[in-house]
């Protein structure tokens, strides 16, 4: 027969519960690797993340058919690495890799274009060395006077460069509202770069047909003009983004030489392998390439026919050598020298075996958190919990006598089942703890705690109004369940609102948040509710002194006793 409304069978809900503790530390201790351990985020074992946010040429935004395949081509180099434990993942238009431990430096590599092409030379001339910048605080030298026969660049001292007074000049053009100029760092910002550097080094007319000899000599003037406008910068924005098609105006890799190079004849993707390897005879590191079949016979054709002429290896827009062929190379093989580190030809090869990426990236942000420091990370989280649930138990137990130990009980069980369901999300979805995850449990103690104020208030309130204990605790729960729901069910949809607006850590802050709320409910319903029950219907335990409710129960009683004798005098 089922109890009467409000009333339960405390003992059915607490089994439930066990059966519910049992499964899920079966699943934890015999699925997987057995490990009783959280997957930590980076911030409390150390590691790197790098951010890599996506550039199109006109600032649009990347198709996720794109990002997804950036993402594939990224984890394919991640594992052929060989470092354990990294994560690739999409964050909006960024991707995002996570790498634990010491080995991070490599991720920051791995969000190379890695864009080959081979092309011919047409043009070398030395580098200009950039000028120093002077430190901050400093003042620029003084300009030196302008050579004989040639112009002033800027205005004598008391001359004013700023429109004579009076209106504009006789027959100037009226002044025009000028549109604002991009954001620097703005995806439009960027996208003007791109342009104005293809306008400039990837001008069609730079390489021109050498049978017609007006337009060579034209082609050549305007190659020397370009030559001496292009400066090799340590941020090309076109790197990633040349036109395969069209000539190029690039910089050697260390910014000695700067080339005009013709159309790109042989693309990178018709490498078949790729291996780093020292070259004894050179002294160096080298990148050793094999053509597919249809790259053998480009390969093969082109040295041919350009003997004693020189073929750039064109990597990410910037040139990484540019050898000059001695003889026709037939057999589908050839090496890139560019005076490498070991580390940095093992990587080049890496990501030209892996194939380039569809898009270019930018390296937004880049963290690196040492093992020392995720671990003063996690003591402190730790820490700062401990504290909070001390106090927790100290305000229970000062407030509450007995139904404080059951709080303290329970809070036990609830970290018990989020600390297993933690390890489970490790292991199936990745889930990773971070300190702002740590946050999000630590604010989840106090609305697990409220929950139980709200619970013990009402019971509260029931025996002010002159009910026993016992009586007192199903109508006490009826009226307590109501708030406890709509207050989770509050907190619940916040959590999941920001996680849906939210990105990077704050999501994962939200979604221990919502969890714990979530889990709150469990422990609300299936323990504690039940062990008050329990407690309420034995005589030793419900007694006053121990469950710390004798001033409830005598306010109860003079209440009960005055409106009794209120009754008495209306009937005399």
């Amino acid at each position: 027969m089922a109890p009467p409304a409000g009333q339960i069978r405390p003992g059915r809900y607490l089994a439930f519960f066990v059966l519910i503790v049992i499964g899920l530390y079966s699943l934890v201790f015999f699925t997987g690797d057995g490990k009783p351990t959280p997957k930590l985020g980076i911030d409390l074992q150390g590691g790197t993340r790098v951010t890599l946010t996506a550039r199109t040429l006109d600032g649009a935004e990347p198709s996720k058919e794109a990002l997804n395949q950036a993402k594939t081509i990224i984890e394919t180099r991640v594992n052929g690495i060989g470092v354990s434990g990294t994560e690739v993942v999409l964050d909006g238009n960024n991707v995002v890799i996570t790498v634990p431990g010491e080995q991070g430096d490599q991720a920051k590599n791995l969000g190379q274009t890695a864009k080959l092409g081979f092309r011919k030379v047409a043009n070398v001339q030395a580098a200009t060395p950039l000028p120093q910048q002077p430190p901050p605080g400093t003042q620029p030298p003084a300009s030196q006077p302008p050579a004989e026969g040639q112009p002033s660049q800027a205005p004598a001292a008391g001359q004013s460069s700023a429109p004579p007074a009076g209106g504009s000049a006789p027959g100037a053009a009226p002044a025009q509202e000028q549109p604002a100029p991009p954001t620097p760092g703005s995806p439009e910002a960027e996208a003007a770069a791109i342009q104005a550097a293809k306008a400039l080094r990837q001008n069609p007319a730079l390489v021109a047909n050498p049978a017609d000899q007006a337009a060579a000599a034209a082609a050549q003037q305007l190659q020397q003009e370009t030559l001496a406008q292009f400066q090799c910068l340590p941020n090309d924005p076109l790197r990633g983004n040349d036109d395969p098609t069209l000539p190029l105006v690039a910089c050697l890799k260390d910014g000695s030489q700067k080339f005009v190079l013709e159309p790109e004849f042989l693309p990178g993707t018709m490498i078949d392998t790729a291996a780093s390897g020292y070259d004894s005879q050179r002294g160096g590191y080298v990148v050793d390439l094999t053509f597919k079949a249809d790259g053998t016979k480009v390969w093969g054709d082109f040295t041919s026919a350009n003997v004693n002429k020189q073929a750039a290896f064109v990597l990410d827009t910037q040139v990484v050598s540019a050898p000059n062929i001695t003889v026709p190379i037939l057999d589908g093989r050839t090496q890139i020298t560019g005076g490498f580190t070991q580390a940095e030809a093992k990587n080049l090869a890496d990501v030209l075996k892996y194939g380039s990426l569809p898009l270019s990236f930018a390296s937004s942000d880049a963290t690196t958190v040492s093992a020392t420091l995720g671990l003063a990370s996690l003591q402190a989280g730790l820490i700062a919990g401990g504290i909070g649930l001390l106090l927790v138990f100290i305000y229970c137990l000062f407030y509450y006598r007995l139904l404080g130990v059951l709080t303290i009980l329970s809070l036990a069980l609830s970290g018990a089942i989020v600390y297993g369901v933690l390890v489970l999300l490790g292991r199936w979805i990745g889930f990773t703890l971070d300190l702002a995850g740590v946050a999000g449990f630590i604010i989840a103690i106090g609305v697990t705690a409220d929950s139980f104020v709200v619970f013990f208030e009402r019971l509260k309130d029931e025996m002010r109004e002159g009910r026993s204990f016992r009586s007192a605790v199903p109508r006490g729960w009826v009226r307590g369940r109501r708030t406890i729901l709509a207050s989770d069910a509050v907190m619940f949809l916040a959590a999941a609102v920001l996680y849906l607006l939210a990105v990077g850590e704050v999501r994962g802050f939200a979604f221990t948040l919502g969890m714990s709320t979530v889990l709150d409910l469990v422990v609300v319903f299936l323990v504690t509710h039940p062990l008050v029950a329990m407690v309420s219907k034995s005589k030793t335990l419900s007694s006053p002194k121990i469950s710390g409710l004798g001033g409830v129960q005598r306010v109860g009683s003079q209440r009960r006793t005055a409106k009794v004798a209120g009754a008495t005098v209306k009937e005399a």
